[in-house]
């Protein structure tokens, strides 16, 4: 297919080498190349299968505007930006468009988060949760989005969940979840060696959402993959 990557940074660019591993044609548009996504152009666009964005919270919902409107699915990894949820999902309904979103696209990660949806209960029985999110420097939000998704996870229990972060070095992502209580304490770790696992799965979702209709988050579909 012919797919097309937003964001030239270090796991846009990674989704662009190993899309072109599974033998997809690939385009790619840095963020200064578009401004308030102003060279997603309908002409552009049409010879698009999908786009894939990995770029800033600000650059998101122009290029999601655009894309949706000329028809094109969307797979967003890029966080930060979830306030307007609600305005993307009316939009992709108004249009008949085709929106998937994550905050993490590691398939590790996603079956982390079930494992999170298995756990919530005990916080009901005098047990506390905490996460620990650990990320580059450069990351841009804070906390993660993959750590207020596990917080929102955990929190289905009625129980508040605090959330820590740091930001050191190059580290590529760990999320540490603590469930303590006087007797027992579990630990749940995911670190992640590379960003590889973000970008194949952000290729994968983007195999799947060619030629479908509606607004998904990523979790709901990975056992399709």
């Amino acid at each position: 297919m012919k797919l097309m990557v937003l964001g030239r940074g270090k796991t846009g660019a990674l989704v662009a080498e190993i899309a072109k591993g599974r033998r997809h044609e690939i385009y790619s548009l840095a963020s200064q190349d578009n401004p308030d996504g102003r060279a997603l152009t309908a002409a552009t666009l049409q010879q698009i299968d999908v786009v894939v964005d990995f770029t800033t919270p600000h650059a998101v919902i122009p290029n999601l505007i655009r894309c949706v409107e000329a028809g094109v699915p969307v797979v967003v990894g890029t966080t930060g930006w979830y306030q307007h949820l609600d305005k993307v999902r009316e939009l992709v309904r108004e249009r008949n468009g085709a929106v998937l979103y994550g905050s993490n696209f590691s398939l590790g990660m996603n079956f982390f988060f079930k494992a999170m949806q298995a756990i919530a209960p005990i916080l009901k029985h005098g047990y506390r949760g905490s996460i620990v999110e650990r990320h580059h420097v450069h990351k841009k939000d804070k906390p993660s989005g993959t750590a207020v998704t596990i917080q929102k996870i955990l929190e289905t229990s009625g129980e508040k969940v605090e959330v820590a972060s740091v930001r050191e070095g190059e580290t590529v992502g760990m999320h540490l979840v603590v469930v303590d209580s006087l007797n027992e304490t579990i630990l749940f770790t995911h670190d992640a060696k590379s960003r590889s696992g973000f970008a194949e799965g952000a290729v994968r979702a983007a195999e799947w959402i060619r030629g479908k209709n509606g607004f998904w988050e990523f979790p709901e579909i990975v056992d399709q993959l």
